[in-house]
């Protein structure tokens, strides 16, 4: 069994990125070669979506499957050191369920593309633009 210390677990985590990772660039360049235009990380908005149409009040969450826990292959539960990762998996996905809360009470729209979508992003283009104009 692969149980890490508190201490090399913290190493670990620090290496982690919460911006620009594939699924947001990817999203990003779609979004970009498609004539939007957008802000990135406002952080002065819950959850400091990943992107931001501020004249539409629309912001797009693009979210790793493993890390908020979508019913995918990708967001499958990790086999090891499984005590630290339920909790913290299932906190993420409170957490992004509440910031999502209060930009709706902001009067904020949201969308999430999940990593394992952006395997056809012809669908993602299509589902997005219809959010973006509606």
């Amino acid at each position: 069994m692969d149980i890490l210390t508190p201490k090399q677990r913290s190493e670990v985590m620090r290496r982690i990125r919460n911006k620009d990772t594939k699924p947001e660039i990817l999203l990003r360049s779609a979004l970009h070669r498609s004539g939007f235009r957008f802000r990135l990380h406002r952080r002065s908005l819950p959850g400091s979506p990943d992107i931001v149409f501020p004249g539409r009040r629309k912001v797009i969450f693009a979210h790793g499957c493993f890390w908020h826990s979508h019913r995918c292959k990708f967001g499958r539960k990790p086999a090891s050191n499984r005590a630290y990762w339920i909790p913290k998996l299932a906190e993420n996905k409170k957490r992004d369920a509440r910031n999502r809360r209060r930009l709706t009470a902001l009067g904020w729209h949201t969308m999430v593309v999940w990593e394992c979508q952006l395997q056809s992003m012809e669908k993602v283009m299509e589902r997005v633009k219809r959010f973006l104009e509606e």
